[in-house]
């Protein structure tokens, strides 16, 4: 029997990872339990058990007196004789229970509070594992379907993925391989509750710091992200290191770097832009690939305006608005973006002061690397033509109307 227990400790101890002594403190209650059961008191109840051999006594603590009125608390003189010589009246005596004259209803009582703190420390370690991956990425397998919401088995417990955290175009199929973004664990009395996402922005930023060893170490920073799921992402990197290019760091040798994000995104595609103090710089990176004739940032406001060529006017916008969008999301600037014939005629734009700045950009030649990594952005995809308008998080205003986001 004692083999037997040894046995059950270690794999307790290896597969669950619950410690002996908790096993142990669990056996100690519940044989003071089932003494409870059986005897009516526990109070004076002692649990011995040896841990290198597993082998246990159980006392109960006794009066010697004359005359026996609770066979639970009292012994007579001569009873005591039996177990100790030097018994006297008046003295406390130790009385060996044999564990085998326990009821049934007392072991399986027993039985029921060994299991219970099984189950409660397996939860406790289940908890403390995830508790300390809240915000960050784990991987897991699809195990089933429940409505709507998938269940993702992350090894020792389940985590759900709720519709609201699911990117709308992707599909998984039962036993697939998925990375996600832990976004809180519970610890409730049914065991720990994990709920993890898709859609989260920061499930981009834990796969690039995965991928990329100059964010790993600190070397390049990921200062924002604006994300529209399963679409595209905007971010802005900046290096600590003069001598190390932030934007060619994520992207990798050949893009092999941003190739892997993008195949665990399932093609969502990916825009790396230079961070920069200086708003006007910012937000003019932001709206890559398209060109920028200028920008008037005005950081108390939070508002920017841009002037760009007639024929970048739809690449700047994006489609549905999306490009201008992300960039107001990526910056914190409400930004109106307008042609060149429409500041002209804009009032308050002070187009006038922009010409010199257009001839300076009039080559563009800023923009020239931006060309081999045009299999991450849209570019001209745009279907339609766009208006002027303004942008912010949430909606974007075309030729002055409000439109819901798509």
């Amino acid at each position: 029997m004692n083999k037997e227990l040894l046995d059950a400790l270690e794999i307790l101890e290896r597969e669950k990872e619950i410690s002996r002594e908790t096993i142990f403190e669990a056996i100690e209650n519940s044989l003071i339990t089932a003494c409870k059961n059986h005897f009516g008191k526990s109070e004076n109840i002692k649990v011995e058990i040896d841990r290198e051999t597993c082998e246990y006594l159980v006392f109960a603590e006794k009066e010697v007196v004359e005359e026996v009125e609770d066979k639970a608390l009292q012994i007579s003189l001569e009873d005591a004789l039996s177990v100790d010589s030097e018994a006297e009246i008046g003295k406390m005596v130790d009385f060996e229970i044999k564990s085998k004259e326990f009821g049934r209803i007392a072991t399986q009582n027993a039985k029921n509070v060994i299991l219970q703190k099984i189950r409660e420390e397996e939860r406790s370690v289940i908890f403390n594992q995830f508790a300390g991956k809240e915000r960050d990425v784990v991987t897991g397998i699809v195990q089933r379907f429940i409505g709507r919401n998938i269940s993702v088995n992350l090894g020792k417990t389940d985590a759900l993925l709720n519709e609201n955290e699911q990117v709308r175009n992707e599909h998984f199929r039962i036993q697939d391989r998925v990375k996600v973004f832990v976004l809180e664990v519970k610890n409730t009395s049914k065991g720990p509750r994990i709920l993890v996402s898709r859609t989260h922005p920061e499930l981009v930023k834990r796969l690039f710091e995965s991928e990329v060893t100059e964010i790993k170490d600190g070397t390049v920073e990921i200062k924002s992200i604006a994300r529209e799921a399963g679409s595209r992402t905007k971010m802005a990197v900046w290096s600590h290191n003069e001598h190390v290019d932030a934007v060619g760091a994520c992207v990798g040798l050949n893009g092999t770097r941003v190739s892997s994000v993008v195949d665990e995104l399932r093609g969502e595609k990916i825009d790396i832009v230079n961070w920069d103090e200086n708003p006007g710089n910012l937000i003019q990176n932001a709206l890559s690939p398209a060109k920028i004739v200028a920008v008037f940032a005005d950081p108390d406001e939070k508002t920017a305006k841009v002037v760009v060529p007639d024929y970048q006017l739809s690449l700047a916008i994006g489609k549905e608005g999306q490009n201008a969008r992300l960039a107001a999301r990526l910056t914190g600037y409400k930004i109106d973006i307008k042609s060149e014939t429409q500041a002209k005629d804009a009032p308050g734009f002070r187009y006038e002061d922009y010409l010199d700045e257009y001839d300076e950009y009039d080559e563009y030649d800023e923009y020239d690397e931006y060309d081999e990594y045009e299999e991450y952005e849209e570019g001209g995809e745009a279907s339609e033509e766009a208006g002027e308008g303004e942008y912010e998080d949430g909606d974007y205003e075309e030729d002055g109307e409000i439109t819901e986001e798509v």
